[in-house]
């Protein structure tokens, strides 16, 4: 089977054929701007890992009890990249699959998934309800209560954060600077 690189245009028109909830298309756009940032910062190829970022959760909506497996089919079936499908399906890591996040992409997409929704959490509860004033402070002080954005995984987060070797700290400050780069996207401005 022939793969192609997908463009970033194929990518969005793909999650819009699989998703329509406004929530999970602003996630995705959140996650891929993060990893355009990291990709950035880490002098890796930003349009590669913002389509990774960006087509993440693909399969969430329509199937979520299948999560990663259903994204591995669709993007098999259109003939996208291994590597770019392994990278996707390995961020359900300990929780829907058995792909560990191995090279420096899949460890930013793995942690970086839990961490935008703590993120966003944390921002739309401040009365600018926006990322552009928000710090790493601030939402470490969230992150202590346990049932504030109860569904983020913050053991994902320190494993991440571990895998990477990165401070949990600056591992925010950056997944904010990234968030910041796409406020207007999400509607966190």
């Amino acid at each position: 089977m022939n793969t192609k690189i997908p463009t970033r245009a194929e990518a969005f028109a793909l999650l819009k054929k699989y998703n329509q909830s406004e929530s999970l298309i602003a996630h995705a756009l959140a996650v891929e701007g993060v990893m355009r940032h990291f990709a950035r910062k880490r002098g890796e190829n930003p349009e590669v890992w913002g389509i990774i970022g960006l087509i993440h959760d693909l399969d969430y909506e329509q199937f979520p009890e299948q999560h990663c497996h259903k994204t591995k089919e669709i993007l098999a079936a259109n003939q996208w990249p291994e590597d770019y499908i392994r990278a996707v399906v390995s961020h359900g890591w300990g929780i829907c699959t058995d792909v560990a996040p191995e090279t420096a992409m899949e460890k930013v997409l793995y942690v970086i998934d839990e961490l935008t929704g703590l993120i966003t959490a944390a921002a739309l509860v401040r009365p600018s309800r926006s990322v552009m004033d928000l710090t790493a402070a601030s939402v470490k002080k969230k992150w202590k209560d346990k049932r504030f954005a109860a569904g983020v995984n913050r053991q994902v987060i320190e494993n991440g954060a571990q895998r990477l070797g990165m401070d949990i700290t600056d591992l925010i400050t950056e997944t904010i600077l990234g968030m910041r780069e796409v406020a207007e996207e999400i509607g966190l401005k």
